[in-house]
């Protein structure tokens, strides 16, 4: 019998088995490499080579009929979060790579080392993307927007790249769990039935707390080395950047925001590059969609078997394991049992993430169990929004296979787990909202 989009099917753990699967071919290769002393050893084995095993084994663990399970599979990967990310990419490969043709990056480091003092190039960059991320609603929007910048702020200053991707990251996913107009807070509140003003406030108390233990780490962490400031700087060039910005800070939709940054940068290019035509502007759009072939396919494959796992029931025992596991931990928990009911939704959204590589997603799979969770053990509606958004919003900045991750590893040419060690800012918000869960239900019971 064939699995629609809209039936829960049976649980079964056997079906997780194709991301285990990758995740031991990737990390694994990775580590043997590097222990082998192999230059750019999680490179050897590429990722979206490596997740061919895993949907050969996604597409066999199916019981429906091979055409079937392709479906499933091709549906996952036209999943409308799915081609948005890649759109994404396209834009965000084509605006670096004019943008960098038309003297934009190098004009737009330039400003920023006149404006940034060299001892706060990491905190600004943070308070930076933070803003824009809030504005747009977006991470990935945000990382596309600032990668060339901050990568190039990196090498002027002296600053370690990998260490500029994980502030950059770090910013991004602030905006991105408390913007307004984020999909996630959308997909959070509608499915807890919240308001977002009340989710907000929620939210924010254990966001800002992290974001400050964040910046305290990034102001004693900034490394970079005195740098001349530039004798000139090319404004008509940092116009691209300027605008995506104002642009982010105004709102617009991101494929909006990276299209103006192209169309401005072309201008720009036209007007004052030697030797810059239609053409050769063609061929750097085309480059920058080159640039993203990788991430491209590994999302979309990543697409495809999370489908698959969702119709073989690798989303419902994770579901069922979690229910089991407050069960366990309810009958320890007298009067207070919403603590272990707030773990739970925590643990339940956070499993789905891994599975999906897809805050949104994963927020919008796990809300209703979450909403019935929350419910039967008085758990109230803006606090298991609030803890949907964080903790998809952790582990997206986790996982080496998520979008942004990815986005920011093409962009520097560093390995995504590379980037995950110096995720600062998931660390903080994890430890922040796990104090405040154990804290509340703490002082609730002294109160009584």
């Amino acid at each position: 019998m064939t699995t629609s989009a809209n039936t829960t099917p049976q649980p079964s753990a056997l079906a997780l088995l194709p991301l285990l699967l990758f995740l031991t071919l990737f990390i694994g290769a990775g580590v043997y490499f590097t222990l082998e002393g192999a230059d750019y050893a999680f490179y050897q084995l590429p990722a979206h080579v490596a997740i061919l095993p895993a949907v050969m084994v996604a597409l066999a663990l199916s019981r429906e009929r091979l055409n079937t399970a392709i479906e499933q599979l091709i549906r996952g990967m036209g999943h409308g979060d799915i081609i948005a990310m890649c759109m994404i990419y396209l834009l965000a490969g084509a605006f670096s790579s004019v943008a960098d043709a038309t003297g934009g990056v190098q004009a737009t480091v330039n400003l920023g080392l006149t404006l940034i003092p060299e001892s706060l190039i990491l905190p600004g960059l943070f308070v930076i993307a933070a803003f824009i991320s809030t504005a747009m609603g977006t991470s990935m929007g945000t990382i596309a927007a600032l990668a060339p910048f901050a990568l190039n702020m990196a090498t002027a200053t002296g600053q370690s790249p990998a260490v500029m991707a994980g502030v950059l990251l770090s910013g991004a996913m602030f905006g991105d769990n408390l913007s307004f107009i984020s999909d996630t807070t959308i997909a959070a509140t509608r499915s807890q039935g919240c308001s977002m003003r009340d989710k907000f406030k929620e939210n924010v108390g254990i966001a800002i707390p992290a974001a400050i233990a964040a910046i305290i780490l990034f102001v004693f962490n900034n490394q970079s080395a005195p740098v001349d400031a530039p004798e000139s700087i090319n404004y008509l060039a940092v116009v691209p950047y300027l605008s995506i910005i104002v642009l982010a800070l105004a709102g617009l939709n991101v494929f909006v925001v990276l299209t103006a940054g192209i169309l401005l940068a072309m201008g720009v290019g036209l007007m004052s590059t030697p030797d810059f035509t239609l053409m050769s502007f063609s061929q750097h759009v085309k480059d920058g969609f080159a640039s993203m072939q990788e991430i491209f396919i590994l999302s979309l494959m990543i697409g495809g078997i999370a489908e698959l796992m969702r119709c073989q029931g690798g989303l419902s025992f994770l579901t069922n394991t979690v229910n089991k596991v407050i069960a366990r931990f309810q009958k320890n928990q007298g009067n207070h049992h919403s603590r272990a009911s707030e773990f739970g939704i925590a643990l339940l959204v956070s499993f789905a993430n891994v599975c999906t590589a897809n805050n949104t997603v994963a927020i919008v799979v796990s809300g209703q169990v979450a909403k019935n969770i929350a419910s039967e053990h008085e758990v109230p509606a803006k606090r298991s929004a609030s803890l949907l958004d964080i903790f998809s919003c952790v582990v997206q900045g986790m996982i080496p296979y998520g979008a942004q991750i990815l986005l920011l590893g093409a962009s520097f040419g560093l390995s995504p787990l590379v980037i995950v060690s110096h995720s600062y800012y998931c660390f903080f918000l994890a430890i922040s909202a796990l104090v405040a869960i154990a804290s509340r239900h703490w002082f609730n019971a002294r109160q009584q």
